[in-house]
């Protein structure tokens, strides 16, 4: 398979400028102007921005066992309409993810479908029950394992979450916490947040463990994170387009953690302008809207995720294409240990091809996800997915 992309500005995390790229059997073979080929596919850019792919540090496909929300297939092509060629999927499907069985059945399905890269977490905790971690134990020798989380119930036994890091530790596995501190959530969600961040700060000092804090969206607990990365300690921090892109004054959309105040997202934009955030993790989050109704928290994010980021961060607040590309592409990549996240001979040809400039609104009924649960719904962002290339093959074409 070989594909001629012309005419493009290329832009990853340190590089921006016009160019070409040859892509063979997979990989990008070659980087330069005025390359040709004969016999080989063309795709004219046509001055477009072409990036590297965006790779999601977190997200729900709910299958297996919920597969009425999302399946792997139709999680996939929502990956792909929205630029993405690689996500690590949560493990709160059903059964959970805490067998050698399940996460088979996850890996197995997607490498049938041949639609991107799809990383499945293992739980922390058998079956999410909040103590028992000796299931870890069949995975110690599995090179694909690259995090471990209990994503959706925050772990509240202190010594469990102690030992789990130890755990993660010796096994060189990314330990990804959601930070909700049960004995608060009913009574503030802020203090839920805050008060499981700085426990898991705490032991990720006492053990070594890569510890990656998903979904941070208090500005206490973003400071209490960068002070300890200051310091030394082995953290990595998320983000989502949600907890930037809304205030609970615009949209106090139920999601989990809830969207807060304008002085949170303030804190957060500036410190995407300190690089000291790490990653941009969408939490899709299929349900029907019947489930939503009910009150069910969460929303779709695959497809909306970088107009809302290019718009709020790039149009709005000056940070640069690069910065944007290293929160979703290379800093994702690197964390989950894939071939991909910049433009660069001999990484896997992963790559998206975006027009900046059109101003799109977003219909959840063009959405490729099973699930329409959107705040953004009628709202106008730029930036359009064109093209999403896999190894080589557009997967997806507007």
């Amino acid at each position: 398979m070989e594909l001629l992309i012309k005419n493009a500005r290329i832009i990853d995390a340190i590089q921006d400028f016009h160019g070409d790229i040859y892509i063979k059997d997979g990989l990008i073979n070659e980087i330069g102007k005025e390359i040709n080929k004969e016999n080989v596919e063309i795709l004219d850019c046509k001055e477009n921005i072409l990036m590297p792919s965006f790779v999601d540090t977190h997200a729900h496909f709910r299958d297996p066992g919920l597969t009425w929300k999302e399946d792997l297939k139709s999680g996939s092509k929502s990956a792909l309409r929205g630029g993405y060629t690689g996500v690590c999927l949560m493990a709160n499907t059903k059964p959970i993810c805490s067998s050698r069985e399940v996460v088979e059945y996850v890996r197995n399905k997607s490498k049938e479908l041949d639609l991107i890269d799809i990383h499945q977490c293992i739980s922390v905790t058998h079956n999410f029950d909040g103590k028992t971690l000796e299931h870890l134990n069949e995975f110690k020798n599995d090179n694909e394992v690259r995090a471990i989380s209990d994503d959706g119930i925050g772990i509240s036994n202190s010594n469990t979450m102690l030992e789990a890091m130890k755990i993660a530790k010796e096994n060189n596995w990314v330990l990804m916490s959601h930070a909700e501190s049960s004995e608060f959530s009913k009574v503030d969600m802020r203090i839920a947040e805050n008060m499981m961040t700085i426990r898991d700060v705490e032991l990720a000092k006492l053990t070594g463990a890569h510890l990656h804090m998903c979904h941070v969206s208090t500005k206490e607990a973003l400071r209490y994170i960068i002070d300890a990365k200051n310091k030394g300690i082995n953290i990595t921090l998320e983000i989502t387009p949600h907890h930037i892109g809304l205030t609970k004054e615009i949209n106090d959309y139920r999601v989990n953690p809830p969207i807060r105040e304008k002085e949170d997202v303030e804190e957060i934009i500036k410190a995407i302008k300190l690089g000291m955030i790490d990653t941009i993790g969408t939490d899709h989050a299929p349900h029907t809207l019947e489930e939503k109704a009910k009150g069910s928290p969460g929303m779709v994010g695959l497809e909306t995720a970088f107009s809302i980021c290019y718009t709020k961060l790039v149009k709005e607040n000056n940070i640069s294409l690069n910065e944007l590309s290293k929160l979703m592409s290379l800093n994702p990549s690197n964390l989950l240990k894939m071939n991909k996240g910049k433009v660069s001979i001999g990484l896997d040809a992963d790559l998206v091809l975006i027009d900046i400039d059109k101003k799109i609104k977003i219909n959840s009924q063009e959405f490729a996800s099973k699930g329409m649960n959107t705040p953004f719904e009628g709202m106008e962002y730029y930036g359009e997915i064109l093209s999403t290339i896999k190894g080589g093959k557009i997967k997806y074409k507007k």
